[in-house]
């Protein structure tokens, strides 16, 4: 049996993580999902890669907004408001996309842009901007400020088979994965392609690339070698370290915390389990 033990989402892309028991699945990913994000002063995305340091703004949600926190600063904490008066509306580039955002006011940008340490605004994604998905891999699909996919699911087997071939284990939050499942074998999201979580039926569209965020220590901003150095001598294809499984959805609903995967049939993505 495989049951869902994990529910995370990202609001503020590349920004502390948070935790749940259940979540609403939308299409272009789970609720308030990584439907924020920090531009620079040419209006392009930056994130943990370039300011591992990100990793220490602790974001959580209130009943009207998202509250911010440093854990080491002695800053003031800052609220962002779901609702409000945009200062102006303009195109943004997210990796090969340039889509629509709305930008909060001078304020809340001098706030990142002190904490962080580079001049910096603030951006939502509007419900009327659609981001499509990389084509190459599924059609008519919609995105977040997520790097290509709505979703991620990783197993804890797969996490705990890593951690098997390393000194000091790390936990899945190195991993910033929306979804973690109990039982099963390592690696067995691999070769899915359509299943359910509870009610709501997803599609794997692809392994996911992993970057160098995944060698910052999420609580410290610390950043060493691994996973990659040991991911890479089991887990490399076309010269790129695969880890977890990037998904979009075919319905949505609810997700909750307990709720059983129910897998439908395998993926196009045997041959490259295959070739681990």
């Amino acid at each position: 049996m495989l049951t869902l033990s994990e529910i995370n989402i990202y609001p503020i892309k590349s920004l502390g993580g948070i935790s749940l028991q259940s979540s609403e699945v939308e299409e272009r990913g789970l609720k308030y999902d990584r439907r924020w994000v920090l531009v620079d002063e040419s209006n392009t995305f930056f994130t943990q890669r370039d300011f591992p340091e990100m990793a220490l703004i602790k974001v959580s949600i209130e009943k009207n907004g998202l509250k911010l926190l440093h854990k080491t600063k002695t800053i003031e904490p800052l609220f962002i408001p779901f609702e409000f008066e945009h200062s102006k509306t303009e195109k943004v580039v997210i990796w090969d996309d340039i889509v629509i955002g709305e930008f909060y006011n001078n304020q809340i940008d001098q706030w990142f842009s002190e904490t962080i340490g580079i001049k910096c605004h603030l951006v939502k994604m509007p419900e009327t901007t659609k981001r499509v998905v990389d084509e190459t891999y599924t059609k008519k699909k919609i995105v977040s400020f997520a790097d290509g996919y709505p979703f991620m699911i990783i197993g804890q087997s797969s996490l705990d088979d890593l951690n098997s071939r390393m000194e000091i284990p790390l936990p899945m939050n190195r991993f910033r994965t929306n979804f973690v499942f109990t039982g099963g074998k390592p690696f067995q999201e691999d070769i899915w392609k359509k299943f359910k979580i509870g009610n709501v039926v997803f599609q794997a569209v692809k392994p996911c690339a992993r970057c160098v965020i995944t060698t910052t220590n999420q609580e410290t901003a610390e950043r060493l070698h691994e996973p990659l150095l040991t991911l890479s001598k089991f887990r490399k294809f076309d010269n790129k370290v695969m880890f977890g499984m990037n998904l979009v959805c075919e319905s949505t609903g609810t997700v909750n915390v307990g709720d059983i995967l129910e897998h439908f049939m395998p993926s196009l993505f045997n041959s490259i389990r295959n070739k681990f």
